[in-house]
């Protein structure tokens, strides 16, 4: 237990030996005291005054008598103020918290929950290479899987890759067209790369076969455009001049689109995919050609950023999956069938609204895909929750998802969990790749790590390493830089990231965390042979060795926060605090020339376990910390 917890039980057992009432200990709320009060730990009393019919003030006199006279190990002394009981910690309590823990490997982890937990993340396309959004998207899952690892889970990582539909039909055609034979070994150029260049030379054929039809469009001539867009395009056109605002823009929108949908490249992109699913040979070969491309290029991206998946599912094997579950949705009542012959599920009495679960022509949606895939996933591990690590863009879809696998009365259906996280943005404006002014990952990588070679070439603190020690440093400060950057802030916020101020070596960044780690290990290396594993014994804590001790043993409850909202900013808050507590501390005190030899073994002490705190905390965050700088 930690304190926390130490603190909860004092005050069940006491309140039970004073008052004969046997309130919860978890109902006990905890806090740190405030640093303008005098004490630790503070009980908040709100909550046992009407229970116990007593006086804040009185019932906080009480107890805190109590709780120094029955455990003189834990507490040494209170205070009250209003409804608050302020409880000072016994120095002996943090001494025995150091001795128990300086030397474990496993500091803050977890015992075995019984429980198994799977993570779905990264769902790339096989269009283009991964990129900026990726990248918070997989450092997000990976850091959460570990994470639940951490407070006991089993955990099974998982992929979904989207390898079929008109994306990808779309770079097939382009090669088709342009490639004359290329491939990524003749160009010299990355797998995904490759095939997301020839996404990019879609869109420009695109954009010039549509501009021409768009102007028709808007001139009133729909020749050009498919039967079964016209009804909807004369109705968009007859409002058009009426419209101004949101409302325009959003008008105009679809006029382009359906100038897209009406040009010669879209009409064969939608043929070659018909193609697909009747199974052509030539088709299926390009398919299978140019993916295999882009599997090699996201290997080689997974590798260097540390993503790993015990199972990866291809949504060429999944998109059909769910049809079953209709007819069965059907015969329980939780759908019901239109006139046309589509089917449908009525979510309004949920908040939601009626939702298309097969169309009429009995092809299925994506929300039956992904509902078919859970049930499989299910099947084959088990799992008490699953959760789903997707874009906030995708919001209403689990909800639905959610809705639809409870009324299903699906196994686990209550433990899916949508981790929906904000998108990444740059100083320049969102993303798009259309228009391939994206950030690929690959590149954004090189970048970070060339920024981090400069920058510490800058401090002049690595003369001594040799070329191979250089490039691994650079690597490990440019990576650490950018997953701590995508990774402090609260998932479910935007945000903007700035590579430049991303990899300062002061502040709340990877690098600040990193250099403090080697410059701890540089302290332990020296003091290795003075290093003791016996009692700490201080001769009375100074006010920055306990700050230090206060916030180490916080780690495990940290840890199991962060496991319970899935987020591990959680984590990067808390060792940031941790390394600035630690640096605080040893700008004032010095380990190797302490007052005593019981100071320097307390010191070393907290060298230790501090060290051990930000190298566990920065793995979970998938970030190498470097032994030295």
């Amino acid at each position: 237990m930690g304190i926390v917890a130490d603190i909860q039980l004092a005050v069940h057992q006491q309140i039970k030996a004073l008052y004969q009432t046997d309130f919860p200990a978890g109902s006990v709320l905890v806090n740190e005291t405030k640093p303008e009060f005098e004490g630790d730990y503070t009980v908040v009393l709100f909550a046992l005054v009407k229970p116990l019919k007593k006086s804040p003030e009185g019932l906080g006199q009480e107890l805190g008598t109590q709780l120094v006279k029955a455990h003189p190990e834990l507490f040494t002394a209170f205070n009250v103020i209003k409804g608050f009981l302020n409880l000072s910690i016994s120095e002996a309590y943090w001494l025995q918290f150091l001795d128990n823990n300086a030397g474990k490997a496993d500091y803050g982890y977890h015992p075995s929950n019984g429980q198994k937990l799977m993570v779905e993340y990264s769902s790339p396309n096989t269009n283009k290479p991964l990129h900026l959004g990726h990248l918070r998207n997989n450092f997000l899952g990976w850091s959460i899987a570990e994470i639940a690892k951490a407070t006991g889970f089993d955990v099974v990582k998982t992929c979904i890759v989207n390898d079929r539909g008109v994306h990808i039909c779309k770079s097939m055609l382009a090669w088709e067209r342009f490639g004359n034979g290329a491939t990524p070994e003749s160009t010299g150029i990355k797998g995904d790369h490759f095939v997301g260049d020839y996404y990019v030379k879609f869109e420009n054929l695109l954009k010039e076969q549509a501009a021409p039809i768009l102007d028709k469009l808007l001139s009133g001539d729909t020749s050009d455009v498919d039967a079964g867009e016209l009804p909807k395009l004369t109705a968009i056109l007859s409002k058009l001049p009426e419209l101004s605002g949101d409302k325009k823009k959003e008008a105009e929108d679809e006029v382009k689109e359906i100038a897209r949908n009406s040009t010669e490249a879209m009409r064969a992109v939608r043929q070659m995919l018909i193609k697909w699913e009747q199974g052509d040979l030539a088709v299926m070969s390009l398919w299978e050609k140019m993916n295999s491309w882009v599997y090699a290029g996201f290997n080689e991206t997974y590798q260097r950023i540390g993503s790993d998946f015990d199972k990866t599912y291809y949504e060429s094997n999944t998109y059909l999956l769910g049809k079953d579950l209709v007819e069965s949705g059907l015969e329980k009542g939780v759908f019901y069938a239109k006139e046309d012959g589509s089917v449908w599920i009525d979510l309004t009495a949920d908040g939601l609204d009626e939702k298309i679960v097969r169309r009429k022509d009995g092809t299925s949606v994506y929300i039956t895909q992904d509902i078919g895939l859970a049930v499989q996933k299910q099947e084959e591990y088990q799992c008490d929750q699953s959760i789903y690590v997707v874009g906030d863009e995708q919001n209403y879809h689990f909800k639905v998802l959610k809705l639809i696998a409870q009324k299903l009365q699906l196994p686990a259906a209550d433990g899916i969990y949508h981790l929906s996280y904000g998108m990444v943005e740059l100083p320049t404006g969102k993303m798009k790749s259309r228009e391939g002014t994206v950030v690929d990952a690959d590149d954004l990588i090189n970048e970070m790590v060339k920024i981090s070679a400069a920058k510490t070439e800058e401090l002049g603190k690595v003369k001594d390493f040799n070329e191979a020690e250089l490039a691994e440093l650079y690597d490990t400060l440019g990576l650490g830089a950018l997953k701590f950057f995508l990774l402090r802030v609260d998932p479910k916020k935007k945000m903007l990231f700035n590579p430049e101020e991303s990899i300062e070596f002061q502040g709340f960044t990877g690098p600040f965390i990193q250099y403090t780690h080697a410059r701890i290990k540089s302290i332990l290396r020296k003091e290795a042979a003075n290093f003791e594993t016996g009692s700490a014994n201080s001769g009375g804590l100074f006010p920055l060795e306990k700050a230090v001790i206060t916030l180490a043993e916080q780690f495990p409850a940290i840890i199991a926060q962060a496991g319970v909202e899935h987020n591990p900013s959680v984590i990067a808050g808390y060792i940031f605090k941790v390394a600035q507590s630690f640096n605080s501390f040893y700008t004032e005190h010095s380990v190797m020339n302490a007052e005593s030899a019981e100071k320097k073994q307390l010191r070393l002490k907290l060298a230790a376990i501090t060290s051990r705190i930000i190298a566990t905390g920065m793995k979970l965050l998938g970030i190498r910390v470097p032994e030295r700088m």
